[in-house]
């Protein structure tokens, strides 16, 4: 979408539909005050009504509630159901007028990702043209013309986090470890400061990284280790992004309900996240270091597959037991962080839908965050305030790792007991890091079904516009 920024009267703004926020006990705008019906329009948050003025197009009044709860959550709930409305009412162009009373930068930031958010369609597979009526092509923000940086910004944010939403959509007989592969070239293809690599399973073996091979014996696609590097310069910490990319997960022999699992397709949740972010923060050229871990593999149950009681070595060197199948998530990542640990990573975040315990602890509303490392922590959760991806930090102890002790081998991959599940699988990712600082962000909550009205229902992206928050936290 084309996003733009024009210092202009809403007279002027050259659109096919005006959208205007209004706080309670706010005015209207003088130019739209006399239209019919203004007397009728509500300030309450998410009210939403139509003017048609006599002298320029329809004005959508959005309700933004209380002054003092006015932030840039509610500006991008009400972007959203602008821009909703206004591809009801089959608008190509919007012009949003900037609230008063609000920092107009993050207002800028706001409504542009919720506009764009919003619009998103994912009918790659539908029969015909796909196109199910006219869709937004063009926001304009009215304001300073100082905002026109922050407005492309945001754009790039919310773009990338759109093909975050993509690649979530997309099914696991297109979506395979090679298609995610790919798709990391063409990233690194777009941008001269990021290279690409990929370990397929002859490196993998070679490198001894027994988590991905494990996980991937039981079907026929090829594993991959996925790396992409940013070299961006700055001073700060070299920083790694690792994420989870099971592009199908059946629990492997510990096999999963039938019901839901085609939502499994989205176990590649982390990994898209990951892949997006950094093709956005090379397009934003921000100023650090980076490196991009992504295991991929399909989890299949089969003659080959790995079974409940066998013992693996990581690349790390320690051995797990692995009894439970569907505990994979930890397999594969623990190999790539004990690489982003060997290539000189100075701060790691990983992001994965890890657990089922994290949406039954914190529902959709908040991602699971457990760090070693309080300032890490502190950065993560702060750009999660910003981002509205949010993390609630849960607590790490010597007692949760003991839980992950095995019996014939260093580590189990699931504890003998069923407590606290989110920790003690993120205490067991711990078990690869040494003392690197490194945060675990466990989004099987929140990277689809939490029914924002920026992100609907469905695959939304999330951790996008948070990895590149906090890659812009630690650049310098």
């Amino acid at each position: 979408m084309k996003v733009g920024v024009k210092q202009a009267e809403l007279d002027a703004a050259e659109a096919d539909v005006v959208a205007v926020g209004l706080v309670e006990g706010g005015d209207l705008p003088a130019l739209i005050a006399a239209a019919a019906g203004a007397e009728s329009v509500k300030a309450g948050f998410e009210k939403l009504s139509l003017l048609r003025p006599d002298d320029f197009p329809p004005v959508l009044v959005v309700g933004l509630g209380g002054r003092d709860e006015l932030d840039a959550e509610r500006l991008r709930v009400a972007a959203a159901l602008a821009a909703k409305e206004a591809g009801r009412l089959e608008a190509r162009s919007l012009a949003w007028a900037l609230p008063e009373g609000f920092e107009e930068g993050a207002a800028a930031d706001a409504i542009a990702t919720g506009v764009i958010l919003a619009s998103y369609r994912f009918d790659r597979f539908k029969s015909g043209d796909g196109d199910d009526g006219a869709r937004l092509e063009s926001l304009t923000l009215l304001g300073g013309e100082g905002l026109a940086a922050t407005a492309e910004q945001a754009r790039i944010a919310a773009e990338a986090q759109n093909r975050a939403r993509d690649l979530q959509g997309t099914p696991a007989n297109v979506a395979t470890p090679t298609f995610l592969a790919e798709r990391a070239e063409e990233i690194a293809a777009d941008h001269e400061a990021l290279s690409f690599e990929a370990f397929g399973r002859a490196e993998l073996e070679e490198k001894g990284m027994g988590g991905i091979l494990a996980v991937s014996q039981g079907g026929p696609q090829e594993p991959k280790l996925i790396l992409l590097r940013y070299s961006g310069g700055g001073s700060g910490p070299k920083l790694a992004f690792v994420g989870k990319g099971v592009t199908f997960d059946t629990g492997g022999i510990s096999l999963k309900p039938g019901a839901g699992m085609q939502e499994m397709k989205m176990d590649m949740s982390g990994a898209a996240a990951v892949l997006e972010a950094m093709g956005a923060i090379a397009e934003l050229g921000l100023p650090l270091d980076l490196i991009a871990a992504v295991p991929s593999t399909e989890n299949m149950p089969s003659g080959t597959a790995i079974k409940p009681g066998d013992v693996i070595t990581q690349y790390n060197g320690k051995t797990v037991e692995v009894n439970n199948t569907d505990a994979e998530g930890r397999l594969i990542l623990a190999d790539a962080l004990a690489y982003a640990v060997e290539q000189g990573a100075e701060r790691i975040i990983d992001i994965a839908t890890l657990t089922g315990a994290v949406e039954i602890a914190l529902g959709s509303t908040y991602a699971g965050l457990v760090s070693n490392d309080d300032e890490l922590a502190a950065t993560v959760a702060r750009a999660g305030e910003e981002t509205g991806e949010l993390a609630w930090r849960l607590p790490l102890h010597p007692e949760y790792k003991e839980l992950m002790k095995g019996t014939v081998a260093d580590l189990s991959n699931l504890a003998k007991k069923r407590k606290a599940g989110t920790i003690t699988a993120a205490s067991f990712l711990e078990e690869f890091v040494g003392e690197t600082p490194w945060a675990h962000l466990d989004i099987a909550g929140s990277a689809w079904d939490v029914g924002r009205e920026y992100i609907g229902n469905d695959a939304n992206g999330f951790g996008v516009r948070l990895l590149i928050a906090i890659a812009r936290h630690l650049s310098s």
